[in-house]
């Protein structure tokens, strides 16, 4: 079976189109080229609104309010809780927020900090039995100028890495491919939660 190439489509006006048969346009990924696509439409929300949300709608105040699955929640303590990152840079990224909203670490209680640690720990734990990773990167991004996507709330990021993990997606395309969906990760990581 013939397979088109781009010289099929460079030939000139003059020049017969190719007869493409359905398991040939099978292979392409909608426009004549060599290029496969990975549509993210989820994303436009956060390329749209921006990232800093008004104070009124802080993300990290609204989800506890909802089920753990509509908030993507992983687990709940008693001054933090963990969720899933919407807009993750590898599956099974995971936040650590306080309940209250305040936008720095030396803001945070005596209490919100030794629960965030501990909360932390426990993430780390579960991340690596549930997806066999070979390393984190944990942070916060204090302020919007340090990077912080929601600079008003605090938020600790629990990234887990795998061996070679960075490819040219990230670094040419600036795409990220995620081979499992939210509420699956989710679902597993809250399973795998000690009670």
């Amino acid at each position: 079976m013939a397979r088109l190439s781009m010289g099929d489509y460079d030939a000139g006006e003059d020049a017969a189109a190719p007869e493409v048969r359905i398991d040939d346009a099978a292979h392409l990924a909608g426009v004549p080229d060599e290029f496969q696509r990975l549509w993210t439409p989820h994303r436009m929300v956060y390329i749209e609104k921006g990232q800093q949300p008004e104070e009124h709608e802080c993300p990290f105040c609204h989800a506890p309010s909802l089920s753990d699955e509509d908030g993507l929640i992983v687990a709940r303590g008693e001054h933090a809780y963990v969720l899933l990152n919407l807009f993750p840079y590898n599956s099974g990224h995971l936040l650590v927020c306080p309940y209250r909203h305040i936008a720095t670490y030396d803001q945070a209680t005596p209490e919100e900090v030794a629960e965030i640690g501990a909360l932390t720990q426990t993430a780390m734990r579960v991340i690596r039995e549930v997806s066999h990773n070979h390393g984190f990167n944990i942070g916060m991004n204090q302020g919007e100028v340090a990077g912080a996507g929601i600079a008003a709330h605090l938020h600790q990021h629990i990234v887990p890495r795998w061996q070679h993990d960075a490819n040219f997606l990230p670094i040419i395309a600036k795409t990220k491919a995620l081979p499992q969906l939210l509420g699956d990760v989710r679902s597993s990581l809250a399973t795998a939660w000690p009670a």
